[in-house]
């Protein structure tokens, strides 16, 4: 990844979308390339500006978030969409990661969790909330997928102690610097390992994983 990364805004409410461009606006990081208040206007900003990542409020007037980032999976996939909304009910959730969000964020996150989700997306991985990843575990672990038998990993080839450790604290929800300070790890260890994690349970992103590792009892 080379230069800053380029954000377009979308938030139907005028206040807190400018308030948000002013507060990415003070970090080197970012580059806020366009802002928009439905997703009509925001799939019409994306195909002119080319942002990296988007940052999508879900209820909106036109077009809403959901059906705005499904179609953006399709007419631009390489742009990465992260929900950012007041919401987190389960069919919100739900909706927005099967439509193609990369990212789920409530509101009342801190500045520091906003930034790392924004880089997080531009490098190919997936930041959630907690009470979203909590939410994912406990919807896979109730759901009619079947379970392995306890003690052993279904896995051609098996986490290991350490990177079971990593994919645990993928499902709490914490991005690699995060993990890195909780394990005392560099954070090139830790994207190591979740590399190696994402490979053996083949799964392209942190969300799939976590479902993934429900779905196996790994977590």
């Amino acid at each position: 990844m080379s230069g800053r990364v380029r954000v377009l805004v979308v938030d139907d409410q005028d206040l807190f979308r400018e308030a948000l461009v002013a507060l990415l606006g003070t970090r080197p990081e970012v580059e806020v390339v366009g802002q928009a208040a439905d997703g009509e206007h925001a799939l019409a900003a994306a195909d002119r500006l080319d942002p990296d990542v988007v940052l999508m409020d879900l209820r909106m007037p036109v077009l809403d978030g959901v059906s705005a980032i499904r179609r953006l999976r399709v007419e631009r996939p390489r742009i990465r969409a992260v929900a950012l909304t007041t919401f987190d009910g389960e069919d919100e959730v739900f909706a927005a990661l099967r439509a193609g969000a990369v990212g789920y964020l409530l509101k009342d996150c801190s500045t520091q969790q906003l930034l790392d989700a924004v880089l997080a997306a531009h490098r190919g991985e997936s930041v959630l909330a907690p009470a979203v990843t909590t939410k994912l575990v406990a919807r896979v672990s109730t759901g009619d997928l079947p379970a392995p038998a306890a003690g052993r990993q279904p896995l051609a080839d098996p986490l290991t102690a350490r990177e079971l450790e990593v994919l645990r604290l993928i499902a709490e929800g914490m991005s690699n610097r995060e993990i890195s300070g909780r394990l005392f790890l560099s954070e090139g260890t830790v994207k190591n390992h979740v590399t190696n994690v994402l490979a053996k349970l083949g799964v392209r992103d942190r969300t799939q994983a976590v479902l993934r590792a429900a779905a196996l009892s790994l977590i």
